[in-house]
């Protein structure tokens, strides 16, 4: 049977455990007690004996033999469990026939020994006494039955079980006790924890006069519950922008495909119409394909095919391809150090071009560089752009899906507001991270590579990775 009560489970185990105590405090107390019944009981027949010994060896003679004989039939109880014996060669100086021809003894000629008579047993102590006059040598023995000791022993042996269950039973109810009163807080806990998510997804269970194995518990569980919170609201945030991503292409395609069945259409008129769809419909499988993406980065891929490789040659080769938009925005592009690492080349390609795509949208025109430095444990890379300082609840948002700094979103039509979210996840898949940093007319925005061995299936991503925002300062360690 499975107990499911915590509270029962304790109470159990106390009983058990009070069980097997008992046991052996019991068990070493009877035999302890048995012994010393038995060292008693020996000490006895030990003083009687020696005093009857004292009257045999005084004894020389026929008459003196029959008034020692006399007394010791007095001395004798009514019951017999007290016996005293002689057993020689010599038919007159025989005492005790009777129980010397029926008993069954065991044990040495001299000393203590057991006996059987009539069903009792009886503790036996046998001792030669020599000739002194006319008396020749006799074997003297005292026979003590242990019915007494062997009732005293089964009444202690009684008592220590009636006792241990006792025990048992009150330990274990005031283990039960104990265990309810000490889960009190658990069951406090329990109600709260129920009436979670009623509507109010800020409620958090109590952590103040907790029990200090409660305490951190509670306040991983709120953690738990704040990170959840968070990722709620981020993602009806991120269901709000891909509506509306998705709603402007869609109803762009809507309307011109409608537009253009509302009358007869020549040939070309209908090749500009899907022309025009076209490129709606690249826009959305962009937006999927994206999302696709960032989807793979949440569910903890990383990158598989590493190489080694210069990062200022992969930076030398995404500059070549943008050379014409830097040359439309009036701006000039500058590699500056260098750094090697192991990358996925696709992905660090697709991560540096966002990066300075972003910097020909939102900076100035001038210089825009791309700073490599190495670090112990990581490559890192700077893209730095001349532009408008960005503020600073703006700057903590700008890894956001589908976040522009413009709320006008002036810029829809080319950007879906995803290139600096996947810039994050490829980070991510590279054991690294992004920060950015803002100052005076200057904008720092890059990412870090993990320099370590990676392994596809081996490594585990990192759990809580949070993008570094600051104004300008020295990048971060990532280590």
């Amino acid at each position: 049977m499975r107990v499911s009560s915590i509270a029962a489970r304790l109470a159990i185990a106390f009983a058990v455990a009070s069980a097997a105590v008992s046991t052996l405090a019991g068990g070493a107390l009877y035999l302890f007690e048995c012994a010393e019944l038995d060292r008693h009981v020996r000490q006895e027949i030990l003083g009687r004996f020696v005093i009857v010994e004292r009257m045999v060896q005084s004894n020389r003679d026929a008459t003196q033999w029959s008034a020692l004989t006399a007394k010791l039939k007095d001395f004798t109880p009514a019951d017999g469990t007290l016996r005293f014996l002689f057993d020689g060669a010599s038919p007159p100086y025989r005492f005790g026939d009777d129980f010397l021809g029926a008993a069954r003894m065991n044990g040495p000629s001299e000393g203590f020994g057991t006996a059987e008579y009539e069903g009792q047993q009886f503790t036996t102590l046998a001792k030669w006494l020599p000739a002194a006059g006319e008396r020749p040598a006799v074997r003297f023995i005292i026979a003590y039955a242990a019915t007494n000791t062997r009732a005293s022993q089964a009444m202690l042996a009684a008592g220590i079980v009636v006792v241990s269950l006792v025990a048992v039973l009150t330990i274990g109810a005031l283990g039960w006790w104990i265990a309810r009163r000490g889960l009190a807080p658990v069951d406090h806990l329990s109600d709260h924890a129920r009436r979670l998510g009623e509507g109010d997804m800020t409620r958090r269970l109590p952590a103040r006069d907790l029990p200090c194995e409660l305490a951190g518990l509670v306040l991983a569980f709120n953690a738990a519950l704040d990170r959840l919170q968070r990722s709620y609201v981020q993602l009806s945030t991120f269901n709000s922008d891909v509506a509306h991503e998705l709603r402007t292409p869609l109803g762009n395609l809507i309307g011109e495909t409608e537009v253009a069945l509302t009358r007869p259409r020549s040939s070309e008129d209908l090749a500009a119409v899907l022309r025009s769809n076209l490129e709606e419909l690249a826009r959305l499988r962009s937006i999927v394909n994206d999302m696709l993406f960032l989807a793979r980065a949440d569910q903890g891929d990383v990158a598989a095919n590493l190489v080694e490789a210069s990062l200022a040659e992969e930076c030398r080769r995404t500059a070549d391809f943008m050379e014409v938009l830097f040359d439309e925005a009036g701006m000039t592009l500058r590699i500056e150090g260098e750094a090697r690492a192991r990358i996925e080349r696709s992905l660090f390609g697709r991560a540096l071009t966002n990066l300075l795509d972003n910097a020909v949208r939102h900076g100035k025109p001038g210089t825009v560089s791309v700073i490599l430095e190495e670090r112990e444990h990581d490559a890192v890379v700077t893209v730095r752009s001349p532009g408008q300082a960005i503020e600073e609840n703006k700057l903590s948002r700008i890894f956001d899906r589908f976040y522009r700094a413009d709320a006008s979103r002036t810029d829809s039509a080319d950007s879906h507001g995803l290139g600096l979210a996947i810039v994050s996840a490829v980070a991510q898949m590279h054991g690294g991270t992004v920060f950015a940093r803002t100052g005076h007319e200057v904008n720092e925005i890059g990412l870090t590579l993990s320099r370590r061995t990676l392994h596809a299936k081996q490594r585990e991503v990192p759990e809580g990775r949070t993008p570094h925002l600051s104004t300008l300062d020295p990048v971060p360690r990532t280590e």
